[in-house]
This record gives C-alpha cells, structure tokens and sequence, in this order.
C-alpha cells in the first residue's frame, strides 16, 4: 500500500529506495509518454497547418460574408424593394376599399405612373422578405380577378408566421380551390386556415366556410363539427346565426 512521503523524505530500508526508483521511473515513463505525445501532436500540426489554416479560413470567410452580405446586400436590397412596393401597395388597397376594383387590382400586379408592381418586386428582390410579402398581394389581387390558377400560385409562395397574414393566405387558397370546384383541396386549405391561428376575425369565416364545403361533400358529422365550434367557441361572432341555422339542416341530414 503506497505511503504519503514528506518532501525530501530520505528512504531508510532496501524495500523503499525500491519503491523509490520504482515510483521515479513511473512518473519518468508518464512524463516520457506525454511528451511523446505533445511531440506527435505538433509534428501533425506543423504538417497539417496548411490544412488547418485553410478551413479557419474558410470558416472566417463564410462567417465575414454572411455579415457583409446581410449589411451590404440584404438589408439594402430590402429597404429599396418596400420603398419600391408602396405605390403597388397603395393601389391594392384603393381597389378593396373603393370602386374600378379590377383596373386597381391589375395596376397593383403590373404598376402604373412609372411605378413597380408587385409582379416587378417579386422578380427584381426574389429573397428579400419584400418580395415575398409581395407574393401574398399578388395572390389576393388574382384572387379578386377571378384568376384562381395565379392566386393559388403566388399564395402557395407566400409563408408567413403572421397571424392574420397566414390564415387569410391559405383561406385565399381555399377559395380559389373551391371556386375551381376542387372541393377536396378546398377543404384541406380551410382546415390549415383554422389551425394557423385562432382568433376573433378568421377562425369563424373560415369554420364556417369549411363547413359549407363539408356539407357539399356529405361530410355532415365534419360539418357539424364546424358549425358547433363556431356556436360554441365564437357565438358572438357574425358567422354564430348562420351556423345555427345550418346546424339545424345538418341535423335534419344526419
């Protein structure tokens, strides 16, 4: 059993001066072996620091050029393209809120007064969040030409985490899908319109607009599963009274 020995403990028998070399050869060969190992380790780096230097290179050049790229090129390009979105901006809201609705829409698509459209935004800064808040202004104005083809297109381009924005964005792809008597994918996109968020405004459009389609598929259980949602969770809602009334149809169905 090893013993503790004070600093400069003198070995007094023959068993421990052996132990004495024997634990001095022991650290010897440690310390040997970990200078071997210190030796071999900077031999690889001295033969390998090209290697070495060229990947911390790298790595500092993509880490540099996503920061210059982020300041110098994104940030820039996204400024430009919402000064350059506002006037397409503008006359989409003029046509839902006023009168020569498709003349507005289309100038809001393909611009007017030397302005870009929201067709140029999404062309010229593909990448920039700009052109893809364009791709949902694009999608709604198709929407309301009755171009439901274009409107699944560019709405099915748009994302967003947005909680009105996302909801009325595949809602808008429902439409056009019901409008091409594509019920089926109607009612999928209703379904991804009530769970992208749950609010006041379009949860119960959006029931109850599933729930229609429902019953013109048969789906009467899925149906009222809607509209006894919207009663439920939304009665102070416009869409609450023509939920009852339809629940009672339903009912009658089932």
């Amino acid at each position: 059993m090893a013993t503790y020995k004070k600093r400069g403990y003198k070995p007094k028998t023959k068993k421990e001066k052996v132990e004495v070399v024997e634990e001095n050869s022991t650290t010897a060969e440690v310390f040997k072996s970990l200078d071997e190992g210190a030796s071999k380790t900077e031999e690889w780096v001295v033969k390998n620091q090209k290697y070495i230097f060229g990947i911390i290179g790298a790595i500092a050049i993509v880490v540099l050029g996503f920061l210059g790229y982020n300041k110098f090129i994104a940030e820039p390009a996204q400024k430009e393209a919402m000064n350059e979105m506002y006037q397409a901006k503008k006359y989409f809201e003029e046509a839902v809120n006023g009168v020569e609705s498709d003349s507005l829409y289309n100038m809001s698509l393909n611009g007017g007064e030397g302005k870009y459209g929201m067709l140029d935004i999404i062309s010229e800064y593909s990448g920039t969040p700009a052109a893809n808040l364009a791709n949902y202004y694009a999608g709604m104005a198709y929407l309301n030409l009755k171009d439901y083809q274009n409107a699944i297109t560019f709405l099915s381009d748009f994302s967003s985490n947005d909680k009105m924005l996302s909801p009325i964005a595949k809602g808008g792809i429902g439409d056009a899908f019901v409008q091409l008597e594509q019920l089926e994918e109607g009612l999928e996109y209703y379904d991804k319109a009530i769970s992208a968020n749950t609010n006041e405004f379009t949860t119960p459009m959006y029931l109850l607009k599933a729930a229609r389609v429902a019953i013109e598929l048969g789906s009467f259980d899925k149906a009222s599963t809607y509209l006894n949602r919207i009663t439920t969770e939304f009665s102070g809602s416009t869409e609450a009274t023509q939920a009852e009334v339809l629940i009672g149809k339903v009912e009658a169905s089932l």
